[in-house]
């Protein structure tokens, strides 16, 4: 299959609209405005609709009303664009409706700047609106991954019914590789519970309004139902790639842009006699946290890198659960973290001695 080269914004909207993706709604803010450039552009050609809304708010609520009717509903996004989407986020997950949801990060907090960062982590991962819900959330290193990556959030958000968000940042959303992108015939999904009229069946009703609380409240027993299905992408949606992990004294956890360069420090630091490996979360939710606490059995130490002041390391600390060392290397405001950075973070943290176990902060 031929490849073609494109900008990771291009090669994602292209991969939506192949994905069946006919909706799209957005706002213009960089690193991603190339999405709903293209976006306005493709659709068309499929039998699409293209708006671009007043305000990022508006957007996403345009996505919850398309996604209502049954149809394939995306929007994109820079930090503080996904910052204003995070009520009407809240809404999507507990109405379960299926909507894809990007977001190419910058520096910040505020506005910040148009840099690469991968500080909305915790707001991606925890739940930045309100209320006991989760998205599922992909993280691509490469264009590749990106074009299949959105396929298959596409597929999962129908499957669970549920928004997926595609975590990104500026280097990956302007960067150009060849990708391949097949023909791609979306699963056909039955949607029962869409709002498509009732001639012949009774009524629907899609809401995140349940008045009644205590032990027998609607909503109560609604957050439960919610709680099966994210345990259930718990146990079978975690993502992950490990490279050099079968002989690493030392591990490195990054991921996105970070675990780029990353890999290419692991490459030298094995190259100057340190037994480097990495772990890259491909989900953020869920969570790869079996395979590092697994790794944490057997190796020194972990080194988190990451493009800001320090997030996932977080749950990398949790996942660890003090079994060996954990030190961060960082650097936020839209800075990128440098090959030359990471191997000297990996000098400091390597253990003295055979099964020495220590904790270093590096920053």
């Amino acid at each position: 299959m031929s490849k073609v080269l494109l900008s990771g914004n291009e090669a994602l909207a292209e991969a939506a609209v192949r994905a069946g993706c006919k909706r799209y709604f957005g706002y213009p803010i960089t690193p991603q405005n190339e999405i709903p450039e293209y976006m306005s552009r493709r659709l068309p050609e499929v039998g699409g609709t293209f708006v671009q809304a007043e305000s990022e708010i508006a957007a996403i609520n345009m996505v919850f009303g398309a996604s209502a009717v049954g149809d394939r509903a995306m929007t994109s996004s820079s930090s503080p664009g996904i910052s204003l989407m995070q009520e009407t986020l809240s809404y999507l997950a507990a109405a379960e409706l299926p909507a894809v949801i990007v977001n190419m990060q910058r520096g910040g907090p505020g506005l910040g700047n148009i840099a690469p960062s991968q500080a909305d982590y915790f707001q991606a991962v925890k739940g930045g609106g309100h209320g006991d819900y989760k998205l599922l959330v992909y993280a691509p290193a490469s264009l590749q991954e990106v074009v299949n990556l959105t396929v298959q959030a596409f597929e999962k958000a129908d499957e669970y019914r549920t928004p997926v968000m595609i975590l990104g940042d500026g280097v990956i959303g302007q960067m150009m590789e060849p990708v391949e992108l097949p023909e791609i015939t979306p699963k056909r999904i039955e949607k029962p519970w869409a709002l498509t009229g009732a001639e012949g069946r009774p009524g629907n009703v899609i809401r995140s309004l349940f008045m009644l609380p205590g032990e027998d409240g609607m909503l109560e027993r609604h957050n439960y139902k919610l709680k099966i299905k994210y345990d259930r992408m718990v146990e079978n949606e975690v993502m992950h790639e490990s490279v050099h992990l079968e002989d690493a004294e030392i591990v490195i956890v990054a991921f996105g842009t970070a675990a780029r360069i990353a890999r290419t420090a692991v490459s030298i630091a094995r190259s100057q006699g340190i037994k480097a490996g990495l772990i890259r979360p491909i989900t953020l939710f869920p969570f790869p946290e079996q395979i590092i606490a697994a790794a944490a059995e057997r190796v020194e130490h972990i080194l988190v890198a990451e493009m800001n002041m320090g997030q996932m390391v977080e749950d990398v600390r949790l996942a660890v659960n003090g079994r060996t060392g954990v030190s961060f290397y960082g650097r936020p405001g839209g800075a990128v973290l440098t090959v030359e950075d990471i191997v000297s973070a990996l000098q400091s943290a390597v253990p003295r001695g055979a099964g020495q176990k220590k904790m270093h902060t590096v920053r």
